[in-house]
């Protein structure tokens, strides 16, 4: 199980990152242990615990239980977080539906929808008016006018661009693919299941794969664990699900067809062997590894894993909420400034 040390809390400050807290606790970008870090601290603090006086050391392990029930408590506070996320999204996605109605041109906002204050009004309408006076100027009389673009084209796709943990996994080859996409939503677990989010990326018809929506499932606990109640701080992705991609023929981004000569020993002839391998692609993120429960993962994996709970986190919290800041740079510039 790897810990996700950015999961965002929506209490207090309404929700630190995780993430912070990992500084000065001895853990790697994604909670991962690494040498000189909390094992060395445990080992010092065992031994000044040895050094305790006996009757000390007994109310040492009182305060310890009362730790304990208050890491208890601290799970119960989380899942109530939880279930307060999944009662806003169920708000919020009324106006994601109608972002999504603007990008894909369902829906054309009405002049007032439009109206919004920019400092740079004035700067940018000047160069306008300019960049017109010189098209009319060299625009030919017969010349066809050009047709105005429908919504807001390749939305999603310039985000995955723009923003590097997302262009890291894109290739050329998804980029006609992606498209076609037009939104992103987040879904909660409902009351009572097991906590988990899912991320559905809808997509319209096109001529790669039959889905309509592809889908990724986060499994997450909250709860301190038996053998180690005081390392818990917060909730934790410990698992996810993809989905199967229907691909059309001949259009899997996710492999490559390799041909090589393969000689027989008895007679000597070449002939050509056609052999189909993995691919990079972004559609691979809804093909995760699989790790078995009972089976610590090796440190490929364990990256692995960490890696992928972090894009789906950083989907959760940050892309899907804020899209059109992405879409702008805007966020991109906020999430310099926290580095």
């Amino acid at each position: 199980m790897i810990e996700l040390s950015s999961y965002a809390n929506r209490a207090e400050g309404a929700v630190t990152m995780e993430a912070n807290k990992a500084e000065g606790r001895g853990k790697g970008d994604h909670g991962m242990q690494i040498p000189g870090g909390p094992l060395d601290r445990q080992d010092s603090l065992h031994n000044m615990e040895s050094l305790l006086p006996k009757a000390v050391k007994r109310r040492v392990y009182a305060l310890k239980k009362l730790q304990v029930q208050c890491a208890n408590i601290e799970a119960k506070f989380y899942e109530e977080v939880h279930e307060l996320e999944r009662k806003y999204a169920g708000l919020y996605q009324p106006l994601f539906d109608k972002r999504r109605d603007v990008v894909t041109a369902t829906v054309e906002p009405t002049d007032e929808d439009c109206e919004w204050h920019n400092d740079r009004e004035e700067e940018e309408e000047l160069a306008e008016e300019l960049k017109k006076k010189a098209a009319v100027e060299e625009k030919e009389e017969d010349a066809a006018p050009e047709e105005d673009p429908k919504g807001i084209p390749e939305f999603w796709l310039t985000i995955f661009k723009s923003v590097d943990m997302l262009s890291d996994m894109l290739q050329e080859h998804d980029e006609p693919i992606l498209k076609h996409l037009q939104d992103i939503q987040v879904k909660f677990s409902e009351p009572g299941e097991p906590m988990s989010f899912t991320l559905e990326f809808h997509f319209e018809p096109n001529g790669f794969f039959n889905n309509a929506v592809l889908s990724k499932v986060y499994k997450m606990k909250s709860e301190p664990d038996d053998d180690d109640p005081f390392s818990f701080e917060g909730p934790e992705i410990f698992a996810c699900e993809g989905c199967q991609i229907d691909w059309h023929k001949g259009k899997d981004v996710t492999v490559k067809t390799i041909k090589k000569k393969q000689k027989h020993k008895g007679r000597g002839t070449v002939r050509t062997v056609s052999k189909q391998v993995p691919n990079d692609s972004f559609f691979n993120f809804f093909n995760p590894i699989k790790v078995s429960p009972d089976e610590e993962p090796d440190e490929d994996a364990e990256f692995t894993l960490a890696t992928d709970f972090e894009i789906g986190h950083f989907f959760r919290e940050r892309i899907v909420p804020r899209a059109v800041l992405y879409f702008t740079g805007e966020a991109l510039e906020d999430d310099e400034s926290e580095l």
